[in-house]
């Protein structure tokens, strides 16, 4: 006796025969057709000239009741399947966080291709999550690929608004790409999704970006159409450092007469002009050696390793042992080299903002 599929072979060649006779197919496609009729008839071992009864409906009309049925049926009787089977399991989970760890654990190496290749594994099996979609905006930004790490961070932001960290490095990626409205409009929302007033890292990057929105409507760009635009917020004509602002940072005032000692890192750090002299120093060692050959640079370093209050070569004899940045920067060699450290004022301030913030 024929097996059902066997059956079901049979009705396909009678179907394909019908279609010959009744117009369907016409007499130029009658070889293909019969052709395909023995492959079918040969493939499943059945006879179409058997005189066996066949099934008392064609394939057709069977076709025809399933379409009624299908289009009768109700909707939400295949949603729970369908929820079921796109919902994650805890083991896909667990997976997932695994590779992020992993992820985090190259970005702390700064095995950036890595990370984002990890951070994108764990988005496949957990698509659109936030913290996954907002690590990989990081990794990117590392990598230098500020639209990437836009996109990212975007679409962290979408799917979920609290998760301020997505903020922050939206925010970056912006400023990074040359958008300073629109990076002080993504640190704006983090902070009004932090509360409280928003955190100092928020609100440094908030005003890194208004400062340089504040910059553009003034106009200052059209002074220097080379170097300007270049130029980090908060540094001075021609690309160099407002050494007032950095003396602060320092623990002091311009000329480092603070009393503070010890420098706010914290505050260095976030510095986006600073974030970008350490880039590139990290990059260049020849640059870092022709630095710490400089005397007055190797007094300074001396002064933070413990020389205390003893005044430096050059003027270096700020309160506490801080150095004299504005006599620091009157050394041509030394104006020449921060120079360079600011990479020729070229993209400073996204490369450094790039580092800063949300990471």
């Amino acid at each position: 006796m024929a097996t059902t599929k066997q059956r079901l072979a049979l009705s396909i060649i009678d179907f394909l025969s019908s279609s010959l006779t009744d117009g369907t197919l016409t007499d130029e496609d009658r070889e293909s057709v019969e052709v395909a009729q023995s492959c079918i008839a040969e493939s499943f071992k059945v006879d179409p000239t058997d005189a066996t009864p066949k099934d008392s409906q064609s394939l057709l009309q069977i076709y025809s009741v399933y379409e009624k049925l299908k289009t009768k049926s109700p909707a939400p009787a295949t949603a729970p399947a369908a929820a079921s089977a796109s919902s994650p399991t805890e083991a896909q989970k667990k997976e997932a966080e695994s590779l992020k760890s992993q992820g985090n654990a190259a970005m702390a190496k700064k095995d950036y291709p890595s990370a984002i290749d990890l951070y994108s594994q764990a988005l496949a099996i957990l698509p659109g999550n936030p913290i996954f979609l907002s690590n990989r905006a990081a990794a990117h930004s590392a990598s230098k690929d500020h639209e990437s790490a836009r996109a990212d961070a975007e679409a962290a932001v979408a799917a979920d608004p609290k998760y301020t960290k997505a903020w922050s490095r939206l925010g970056l990626a912006r400023f990074a790409l040359g958008d300073a409205k629109g990076s002080m409009e993504a640190y704006g929302k983090g902070i009004e999704f932090e509360g409280n007033g928003g955190s100092d890292a928020m609100k440094k990057g908030f005003e890194t970006a208004k400062r340089r929105v504040a910059e553009l409507e003034a106009g200052d760009d059209s002074e220097d159409d080379e170097v300007a635009p270049r130029g980090a917020p908060g540094a001075g004509a021609g690309g160099m450092p407002d050494l007032s602002a950095l003396a602060g940072m320092f623990g002091g005032g311009a000329g480092g007469a603070g009393g503070g000692g010890m420098p706010d890192l914290s505050a260095i750090m976030s510095n986006p002009m600073f974030a970008s002299m350490a880039q590139n120093l990290m990059s260049n060692p020849a640059m870092m050696e022709n630095l710490m050959s400089n005397p007055r640079i190797r007094d300074m370093a001396n002064q933070f390793g413990g020389a205390g209050g003893a005044p430096g070569a050059g003027g270096a004899g700020g309160a506490g042992g801080m150095p004299d940045l504005a006599s620091l920067m009157q050394d041509p060699s030394i104006a020449e080299m921060a120079r360079n450290m600011m990479g020729g004022g070229a993209g400073g301030a996204g490369r450094g903002a790039g580092r800063g913030a949300g990471q």
